[in-house]
């Protein structure tokens, strides 16, 4: 397997006003390799988002090293980050952040504008819509669809670009257990059919077994359950 992610002694520690540093995580470090699916659990206000958001180059660690298909993240410029996140890096969240007043269609091909809608990004959103079953509701707007339908668009979104990693932020928070499952069931499926890797951090332990690592972060420290 060719290794994918890459974190060495990770620590985040925000200072606030009002109570001084604090450390949110800690020595975090982590191997993902391509194809892996990862749950990442924990409490609320653990430091399971902050996390996702240091792999996904939106925030930056107070010390240690983050390296994306070999890549050092800390040598890259705000604008090589910007670009680098957009090509390699999908993002599923709670909510599906569509726009209402765009298709299913445009909504998933956002991520190509900045390098250019082409013909081939029109084909494989096609595909994609089709994968998820939704190539009938393609050219229909947002607000018609179920919030497993939403949730679908978004996944076809994060995949849109052929991005190397998926991170998911609580999926499937908006979604009841069964849909739920069957969207886990999804992603994992077309991570295997896409060759990519998934980083999923979840509050169930349902959903959470059905990747291939699980771990729990405690106290800043990330644990392998």
């Amino acid at each position: 397997m060719t290794g994918l992610v890459t974190l060495k002694e990770v620590s985040k520690t925000y200072t606030l006003v009002t109570e001084g540093d604090l450390q949110v995580l800690r020595d975090i470090n982590l191997q993902v390799e391509v194809g892996e699916t990862i749950a990442i659990m924990g409490p609320s206000g653990s430091g399971k988002s902050t996390l996702l958001n240091l792999i996904g180059t939106l925030d930056s660690p107070t010390s240690g090293s983050i390296q994306i298909l070999g890549q050092a993240l800390e040598l890259m410029s705000e604008k090589e980050l910007a670009q680098f996140r957009n090509q390699q890096i999908g993002f599923i969240f709670q909510l599906h952040h569509l726009l209402l007043q765009l298709t299913v269609l445009e909504n998933v091909l956002i991520p190509t504008l900045p390098a250019g809608s082409s013909a081939s990004d029109l084909e494989n959103a096609k595909e994609l819509l089709h994968r998820v079953g939704l190539e009938d509701r393609m050219d229909q707007m947002p607000g018609v669809l179920s919030g497993g339908e939403r949730q679908r668009v978004a996944v076809v979104r994060a995949l849109i670009n052929q991005p190397r990693l998926i991170l998911a932020d609580e999926p499937t928070g908006s979604l009841d257990a069964s849909m739920a499952e069957q969207l886990v069931e999804l992603l994992v499926t077309l991570n295997d059919e896409q060759g990519t890797g998934l980083i999923m951090v979840t509050h169930s332990e349902a959903l959470a077994s059905l990747m291939n690592r699980v771990y729990q972060l405690h106290e800043g420290a990330l644990v392998l359950r």
